[in-house]
């Protein structure tokens, strides 16, 4: 209990009460940096309203574009704000087969979302456990982990991720291939860019692993893979959270990519690249609008996510401060 004779201003640590999340949050660097970025503001707010549209799309979306039973042939090629011949007014416009552009657009993203996502999360994974071990341990471990990440970053991300997505596809019958096909885009995605994580990881872990507090963990007996995942793990997030940022815009151009060229997720599945690569079939005979909303919201969302990776990167990083 507080003694009523000692006065607030005297109170100590103890006595006071702690500091709620969002109390720390609004004290922090972190949201005095954000605060004071309009470019980072504004490009936070174009990520959540394109990443909260495409996860809310089952229930805000205008119209249930992929369901045969309520798409109107008779609407197709409507431009946008026009009245279709059915009476419905699309806001931009429909794509050849009568479908809301607006709705086509929000359930795209919902699937190149959850490529992107899945994929950095399986790269970011692979990276640091491996970059991890090659710092640890060292040696030939090192040495061998370092030198297949040398060769993958000697090629393009899109070529890597093309062979393997052409060799899974190769090993999988024919009958499963379009029910498999997002989870062999996230594979192929993900093994395409988790060197990045690794070299970062091995850095770091190199450096961590010298210092006192693993040699302490090492005197009491600790297991080395207690070490690793209680004492240095944490320590070398911070980096790779940034790099997660960047490689998830990174990824979701990626699979955009592919499905643009044919190889990624199935016309029943279509992405924000399937959108793209649908409409530049009508962009000269005069229906740009079929390409120019989906591709306009490609190049928004991986620019947003590019400039929050750019201030995570300078707000994680004292040096880097303006």
């Amino acid at each position: 209990m507080t003694d009523p004779t000692i006065p607030p201003e005297t109170a100590t640590p103890e006595t006071s009460a702690p500091r709620g999340f969002w109390q720390r949050l609004f004290d922090s660097d972190i949201w005095f940096s954000w605060s004071r970025s309009p470019v980072t503001i504004i490009a936070t707010l174009v990520a959540l309203a394109l990443i909260l549209g495409a996860a809310l799309a089952p229930w805000i979306a205008p119209h249930t574009p992929f369901n045969p039973a309520t798409v109107e042939l008779m609407d197709g090629f409507t431009p946008p704000g026009a009245q279709a011949l059915s009476g419905t007014s699309y806001l931009l416009g429909t794509d050849d087969q009568g479908r809301d552009m607006l709705s086509t657009i929000m359930y795209g993203s919902r699937v190149s979302l959850f490529v992107g996502f899945a994929a950095t999360l399986f790269a970011m994974t692979l990276g640091i456990a491996l970059g991890l071990t090659a710092g640890y341990r060292g040696g030939f471990a090192d040495t061998l982990i370092m030198r297949i990440a040398d060769v993958q970053l000697s090629f393009p991300a899109i070529l890597i991720a093309l062979l393997i997505f052409g060799v899974a596809q190769g090993l999988i019958p024919a009958s499963q291939q379009e029910q498999t096909a997002v989870w062999v885009l996230i594979l192929a995605i993900g093994l395409s860019n988790w060197a990045q994580f690794a070299r970062t990881v091995r850095g770091t872990t190199m450096v961590e692993r010298q210092k006192d507090y693993v040699s302490a963990a090492r005197l009491l007996g600790r297991n080395p893979l207690a070490i690793v995942t209680r004492h240095v793990l944490p320590n070398v997030l911070g980096p790779v959270l940034v790099i997660a940022t960047i490689s998830l815009a990174l990824a979701i151009i990626e699979e955009a990519t592919l499905s643009y060229l044919g190889v990624g997720v199935p016309p029943t599945q279509p992405s924000l690249g399937t959108l793209i690569r649908i409409g530049q079939r009508f962009l000269f005979s005069g229906e740009w609008w079929i390409l120019a909303f989906p591709a306009v919201t490609l190049i928004l969302l991986a620019l947003s996510v590019n400039l929050l990776g750019d201030w995570l990167r300078d707000a994680l990083n004292p040096r880097l401060r303006k």
